[in-house]
């Protein structure tokens, strides 16, 4: 029998090396839709409503291709606890099926955390901050270290490392990163930055890019003064010669097509009667 759950290249042990044959109790069995509850350690929170509405077309349509995995449920009788296939059991309800194809695998909660995790990376299921989360419940609760997540997801250690400090952002921003208001390479670019969530505003009200977004934070570390471009001196010498002759600041801005602006700057009424008689009488 052709295994469902070949591994793909480049992403880890996959699928097919973590269940093992010898642990596959049955399958391509179908059982009750009702009988499975969903995995208390999905990573995936969450399901867009219109992909599930899609996939339950193709569902009725066509059946469910690929089985769900699940396991024996360790606290209710008669239960099975979903490890991966969790929109497809959604959709599947949705589509109004009663009995759903399954392998049945003998697995503990790590090993049906790390099905979970592979299925979703495999798909390009989880958006960052559930993959971050993952990763974390994998260090905090099975004793996993960066280097061994590294290994098994199948990317670099600068990536999970990367991955994991997303979760530093304030809550609210990593909400805007759960919605896709903002992608991970904006995201990455804010860690640390104690005015996060105004520059994340920002990027979406002005639909900043990653690269529009690095130069603004650059702009802002450097004290937010732009470099000034220096005047010509023909310009510079027209503004000192008229402030000294008229005893207030001048300022000229000739633009390349030689049109712009004469500035006055005066102090007090004194110095703008001098000059407004001082044009009344030479024009």
């Amino acid at each position: 029998m052709i295994n469902p759950f070949k591994n793909k290249k480049g992403l880890g042990r996959g699928l097919s090396s973590l269940i093992g044959d010898s642990d596959i109790k049955t399958s391509n069995d179908k059982i009750s839709i009702s009988s499975i509850i969903p995995n208390k350690n999905q990573p995936r929170k969450f399901f867009d409503k219109d992909d599930l509405d899609e996939l339950a077309t193709s569902i009725k349509e066509r059946g469910i291709i690929q089985p769900l995995i699940v396991r024996k449920s360790d606290d209710q009788d008669d239960k099975y606890e979903l490890i991966a296939g969790e929109r497809r059991w959604q959709a599947a309800q949705s589509a109004g099926l009663h009995n759903v194809p399954v392998v049945v695998i003998q697995a503990d909660n790590l090993k049906s955390l790390e099905l979970a995790i592979i299925e979703n990376v495999q798909r390009k299921d989880l958006n960052p901050i559930e993959e971050a989360e993952s990763y974390r419940n994998l260090i905090e609760n099975f004793d996993y270290d960066q280097e061994m997540v590294s290994k098994f997801i199948g990317k670099s250690r600068s990536h999970i490392s990367n991955s994991l400090r997303l979760l530093s952002l304030p809550e609210k921003l990593i909400g805007m990163i759960r919605e896709s208001k903002i992608s991970q390479g904006h995201a990455k670019i804010l860690i640390g930055l104690e005015n996060a969530l105004l520059l994340a505003d920002k990027i979406i009200k002005k639909k900043l890019s990653v690269r529009q977004t690095e130069s603004l934070v650059r702009l802002l570390k450097n004290g937010g003064k732009k470099i000034l471009k220096q005047k010509d001196s023909n310009v510079v010498a027209t503004e000192n010669e008229l402030t000294s002759k008229l005893g207030m600041r001048v300022l000229l801005n000739n633009k390349k097509n030689n049109s712009g602006t004469l500035t006055f700057e005066y102090k007090g009424i004194d110095q703008l009667d001098r000059l407004v008689n001082i044009i009344k009488n030479n024009y």
